[in-house]
Order: structure tokens, then C-alpha cells, then sequence
């Protein structure tokens, strides 16, 4: 139940109500915007709240148990905040969002209605869809460790202890041919065998996608030439000419960590846990029944 102000309740008790709602989005690079669908830009909590920026939302029901409420954002990009390019780069995922039910006429009457993050969004020409998923969505996340064989760390990362920095695991180059928008010919990393790049992260140091970071998908040498593959396009086209970094790939596994990176003493998984095999194994005449280790 929604708890309201002794002024938004006489409002609401009135009959007649100037009401408007108000979505307030803070993005992970720290960003704060606000929109609303009345027809002036308001202001209240320290945030401006853009009119008539192209927002509207789906119904909504909330429920008294553990469910995730979710509803639908409709944008048009016809706010001089809401850019595609950065849409495409991901500036948005997870994105904290508020939606307030605001008193256009004053401002201090207001309650907040839904509180969460932004899920799946949908691009189209014009415009954009937005999944607000409510607060319950985080129980549905997976929290700790797993035991696994794979190594849970990230590449460089504490727990890992590598350091990227310097040239054995870390490249730097340009681009001198685009096979399309995912495939580039670069020049400045033929000293590296093939697939060092392999899951590494991929960033632009120039140009139009300066800054996005790209997982690279296959790294390999044809004709002569490298050949860098990432796995989702940028948000623009890439242009020949501009430079980029790219840092080496782990594939997780202990034999990667220890032959590539001299790192097996920081290795974060499991290498000599019992696969599906034994798990699933069973005596056979013949076989050594004596009870000893079989791993």
C-alpha cells in the first residue's frame, strides 16, 4: 500500500486531478535523467524532468509475493539525451529507474510508484521499448561461488592477480580494413600468436566508437593479415584508420592459466573435481574394485 501525503490525498479525494507521471533513470556511468509525460518540464528532487520526450508505459500490477512486476517503457528518441549510439553501447543495461506519480500543479505531491531497473530493451528505427523489471528481479540472480572447474575469476581482475599492463597481454593497433561490422584486418599485432586475442576485451582509442569495449570472438591470421572478430557489432560503423587496444583472452580453464599466464597458483576454480563420468561410474568385473582413489 502506497503511503501518501495528507495534501496528494485531498488532491486525489477532490475528483478533478492534474496528474502526470515522472520517470527518473540513473545509469551506471552515473548519469541522471529525468522525463515525464505532462507537457512542461518539471523539477523536483534536485532532477529536471523533460516534457513531452516520447515516454509512455504499459500497465502494471503488483503482487504480495516474491514475483517480479514488470511493465514496458515506450521512448522515442526525441530527446537530446536519449542518443542510439548510446543505447547500442549498453549505457542503459541495468540502468536504476524511478516512476513517480507527481501533482503537475505542485510538486510536492507526489508518490513513488515502481522501483527497479531497466531489462531487455528493443531498438527500432524511431524508437525504443524498455523492460522495467521491479526490485524482486535481484532474487532471481545468482549470488557466490560455484564449484565448477572453469575459473570464476575475471581476466586481470583481484582475485585473478594478473596485470594486463605491457605488451606480452596487451596490443595496440589500427585498423586498416573492415570485412564488415563485426570483422576488422588490423595492423600492429602480428607478433601475437593466433587466438592470444581470443575472449580478450577489444576498445576503440579513436574514432566514432571511442571508448566501447568489444569482446573479441576469434582472433586468427589469413593471408598475412590479422584478423580481429568480436562478437556484437559497435554502435557505429567501424572505420578504417582509427586505433584500438586489445587485451589477451582466458578461456577459464587451469591448462590456459598455467601455460599462458603463469598464474596457476590464482587459478579460481576447481581443476580435480570428479567429472560426470565418475559421478555416474559403477563397478565392473575386471576392473580395480580394491576401493583405492580413482582420481
Amino acid at each position: 500500500m502506497k503511503s501518501l501525503s495528507p495534501d496528494l490525498q485531498a488532491h486525489l479525494d477532490s475528483g478533478t486531478t492534474t496528474l502526470c507521471q515522472c520517470w527518473k533513470l540513473i545509469r551506471r556511468d552515473g548519469a541522471t535523467m529525468g522525463f515525464t509525460d505532462h507537457d512542461r518540464a518539471l523539477s523536483f528532487n534536485g532532477t529536471l524532468f523533460e516534457a513531452a520526450a516520447g515516454f509512455t508505459a504499459s500497465a502494471v500490477s503488483s503482487t504480495s509475493g516474491l514475483a517480479v512486476d514488470n511493465l514496458d517503457v515506450l521512448g522515442a528518441l526525441s530527446s537530446d539525451h536519449l542518443e542510439d549510439g548510446d543505447l547500442a553501447a549498453g549505457l542503459y543495461d541495468d540502468a536504476e529507474i524511478e516512476i513517480w506519480r507527481v501533482n503537475w500543479q505542485a510538486t510536492d505531491q507526489r508518490v513513488l510508484m515502481r522501483k527497479g531497473n531497466l531489462g531487455e530493451i528493443s531498438r527500432g528505427p524511431t524508437g525504443f521499448t524498455a523492460e522495467v523489471r521491479g526490485l524482486s528481479h535481484r532474487l532471481n540472480q545468482p549470488t557466490g561461488r560455484l564449484f565448477q572447474y572453469a575459473c570464476d575469476a575475471d581476466l586481470g581482475d583481484a582475485r585473478c592477480g594478473v596485470s594486463l599492463t605491457g605488451s606480452a597481454f596487451t596490443g595496440t593497433g589500427s585498423v586498416i580494413g573492415v570485412t564488415d561490422n563485426r570483422e576488422m584486418i588490423v595492423t600492429g599485432l602480428d607478433a601475437y600468436a593466433d587466438a592470444w586475442f581470443a575472449r580478450g576485451l577489444l576498445t576503440f582509442t579513436s574514432g566514432v566508437n571511442q571508448d566501447e569495449v568489444l569482446e573479441v570472438k576469434r582472433h586468427s591470421k589469413r593471408a598475412g593479415a590479422v584478423v580481429l572478430e568480436v562478437w556484437h557489432a559497435p554502435a557505429q560503423a567501424i572505420e578504417e584508420g582509427v586505433t584500438l587496444s586489445v587485451a589477451a583472452g582466458c578461456d577459464k580453464q587451469f591448462e590456459t592459466c598455467r601455460a599462458k599466464f603463469a598464474n596457476a597458483a590464482s587459478f579460481r576454480g576447481f581443476p580435480h573435481i570428479p567429472g560426470n563420468d565418475f559421478a555416474l561410474s559403477y563397478p565392473l568385473r575386471g576392473s580395480n574394485n580394491d576401493g583405492s582413489s580413482q582420481v
